[in-house]
């Protein structure tokens, strides 16, 4: 009985290990390519600083897909497309958030088709992001924003 036991801890404690390798070999796969930054999005609004899931985001041309961090699947869960994008502004982390982002995170708070978007992200993160919304080929059309 106690070998069977032994042997049944030992399976979990490998099988958690497997997923933890898997996740750590997703994640630097995913950040390689260039155009790639670690952020957060709120991906629920009906807690107060809550609803944050940390992932990578991947510039695409005209998309930032996001991709959650603790997921196996391959396709983003989310894609931000550059043309429906509009920056209503950018904050500091409160409260709760603080915990829930990376430290020193940047929030910037969008405007899509969709509703309400959240995200947030390094400094520098939040300076390639502005810049990218911004460098739109010509004859395209740019939402403005109201960065504060």
């Amino acid at each position: 009985m106690a070998v069977e036991v032994a042997l049944a801890v030992a399976f979990a404690v490998v099988l958690v290990g497997l997923v933890l390798v898997l996740l750590t070999l997703r994640r630097r796969v995913l950040l390689r390519p260039a155009g790639s930054i670690e952020m957060s999005m709120r991906t629920r609004f009906s807690r107060i600083g809550g609803g944050w899931a940390l992932g990578v985001g991947r510039y695409t041309g005209d998309d930032l897909q996001w991709y959650r961090l603790f997921a196996l699947t391959v396709k983003p869960a989310r894609t931000l497309s550059r043309r429906e994008l509009q920056v209503i502004g950018r904050r500091e982390p409160s409260g709760a958030e603080s915990w829930a982002v990376q430290a020193g995170a940047v929030i910037v708070e969008c405007q899509d088709d969709g509703g309400a978007v959240q995200v947030a992200m390094s400094a520098g993160a939040v300076t390639g992001f502005l810049s990218w919304l911004e460098s739109a080929p010509p004859g395209f059309s740019v939402p403005g924003y109201a960065a504060s």
